[in-house]
């Protein structure tokens, strides 16, 4: 395993997700906006992250809660203007943070004036924007299902012809092999980097080169076929990112990171290769999606310590010296972190979200943390389906129970471990109604633990999940072997605790995480006083209590 040698700002940052609609409502509508964010800006600079990437606040119909967009140059009027995020930019800046932007082309909203024009006519300037076809034995193109349930095609009767939609029905696929949309894409791109932002995040990236015979896919265990067979990681998807970085990304000091579905290493090694020139990094998918079962994420299975090792060790070696990692283990499309793969019950939840964020922190790659994870905030377990917003897993739920797949009441407890929405249940600030985020009626309702788990009781803790992630960033500043040292796993097939060592420059570093709520002894335990960097709980046998971490010099 080689050491990275390319120091660069993006690798030594942390980064702070922020999901707009949940994060803070400063006029009182129930939903989070801009100036929301402006005014939680000293909270972001006390907890020590170096970069936000702010979730899309573009002009949107919400059919994906802003992942459809209608106008990529203007603001979702519920959160705000430009002239607010503008403030927003400036006064990251000021305090030294950044600003990344969600970029989502893989597809636009239906209300975007590309597609309206596009769908008006087939001689339409615009036609060829989008991706539109035949019928075939008077149904649509072929099998292939969309993410949120259905066919991936939509008919228009306009002009008799289907057009796709990986996603919701409203969230059209651009057409990248048309030369036209891409450089009207690249030119959006550039007027956001010339107003200051910092970067991209790019949603579903590995998703706009289709294979163009368009065949049907496997049905795996569902009513359609798998879309992603031939739409990820498709066959000029290189040559696309290459031409982005060429007229865009190349010119600017920013950062971008890949969401990539279905990526493996040797395609990530080409997405975010040191010398590959297309992206700085990737968001690979393979631990969160580890417990998948024939319904794909919906099921109660919990994840294997020895399966999540591997995935993890998989990508920290093989990257190594030639790619970069993103380390994550929540964001809006997962469920929380502390509720998936650590102990949310409320004598284990803090100390368990603890040995969490140090297993991650100290991996190589660069950290995210997605807003909420800081306090060790957990999924809301709604007991009702019309609790849930998210369009995924209401399509998912009806389309399960009704085809007889799965009951209601297993659907629900599924809807429960695995929704998108627990996620996004607004962010806890204080133990006053609604948790702080607004004087209205919030978009969705508030996780009923807020009195318990919130910002302003944890500030006053100095033994809190905040402070503890505090000083995890803190650390990560101080010592570089955290950033570029290089990684290797002790005891691969132990099923309850996770070890690791960092090696840079003659120095090396030991973590150890226990994983389970037992006592556990273990061999690797040889700090003193003295040499260890951070642990979530005092404990100096040879023993690991339950969930307990610990990270120290060797």
């Amino acid at each position: 395993m080689m050491e990275s040698t390319k120091h660069t700002w993006w690798k030594e940052a942390v980064v702070y997700q922020i999901y707009p609609k949940s994060f803070m409502d400063s006029d009182g509508d129930g939903i989070g906006d801009i100036r929301g964010i402006i005014g939680r800006l000293d909270y972001l600079k006390e907890l020590g992250i170096d970069v936000i990437w702010l979730s899309p606040v573009y002009q949107s119909p919400n059919a994906d809660n802003g992942y459809d967009i209608s106008d990529y140059r203007a603001i979702q009027k519920e959160f705000g203007s430009m002239e607010d995020f503008d403030e927003l930019l400036d006064k990251a800046h000021k305090m030294g943070i950044k600003i990344v932007m969600d970029l989502v082309v893989n597809h636009t909203s239906d209300e975007h004036p590309w597609f309206v024009e596009s769908r008006k006519s087939k001689d339409s300037p615009y036609r060829d924007y989008y991706i539109w076809k035949e019928g075939k034995a008077g149904g649509p193109p072929n099998n292939w299902g969309a993410s949120f349930g259905g066919s991936a095609w939509e008919y228009d009767e306009s002009t008799e012809m289907y057009y796709l939609h990986s996603f919701h029905t409203k969230q059209p696929d651009l057409n990248w092999e048309n030369e036209d949309a891409r450089k009207a894409v690249y030119d959006m791109m550039r007027w956001w980097c010339d107003k200051g932002i910092d970067g991209f995040r790019m949603d579903v990236i590995s998703m706009i080169s289709k294979d163009q015979n368009f065949p049907d896919a496997q049905v795996h265990g569902g009513l359609y076929g798998n879309l992603g067979e031939f739409t990820m990681n498709g066959p000029r998807v290189h040559e696309f990112l290459k031409e982005m970085n060429r007229e865009v990304l190349s010119r600017y000091d920013i950062m971008t990171v890949g969401e990539t579905a279905g990526v493996t290493i040797e395609e990530a090694k080409r997405y975010a290769g040191e010398t590959e020139e297309e992206l700085n990094m990737v968001f690979q998918f393979e631990h969160v999606c580890l417990g998948d079962g024939k319904l794909g994420k919906w099921n109660d299975s919990r994840v294997d310590l020895r399966e999540l090792k591997a995935v993890m060790s998989k990508w920290q070696t093989e990257l190594s010296g030639t790619a970069w990692n993103s380390l994550y283990l929540g964001n809006h499309d997962q469920p929380r972190s502390v509720s998936r793969f650590g102990d949310d019950r409320p004598e284990y939840r803090e100390i368990s979200a603890k040995m969490l964020g140090l297993c991650l922190h100290f991996m190589q790659g660069t950290p995210y943390i997605y807003q909420g994870e800081e306090l060790g905030m957990t999924n809301p377990y709604f007991d009702r389906l019309e609790d849930y917003r998210d369009v995924e897993c209401i399509n998912a739920y009806h389309e399960l129970t009704e085809a007889g797949l799965v009951s209601q009441k297993d659907m629900l407890r599924y809807i429960q471990l695995r929704s998108r929405d627990n996620a996004r249940t607004p962010m806890q600030w204080d133990g006053g109604e609604n948790g702080g985020f607004t004087r209205g009626i919030p978009w969705i309702g508030i996780n009923p633990n807020y009195s318990q788990i919130n910002a302003k009781k944890e500030l006053k803790d100095p033994h809190s999940v905040f402070h503890f992630y505090r000083k995890l960033i803190q650390l990560r500043k101080e010592n570089k072997i955290m950033v570029y040292g290089t990684y290797q796993l002790l005891s691969p097939e132990d099923d309850s605790i996770y070890a690791y060592e960092r090696a840079y420059q003659g120095k090396r570093i030991r973590v150890l995480c226990n994983f389970t709520d037992r006592i556990l002894p273990c061999e690797w335990k040889t700090c003193e006083e003295g040499v260890v960097l951070i642990r979530n709980c005092e404990n100096t046998d040879k023993t690991l209590l339950p969930y307990e971490a610990v990270a120290f010099w060797v």
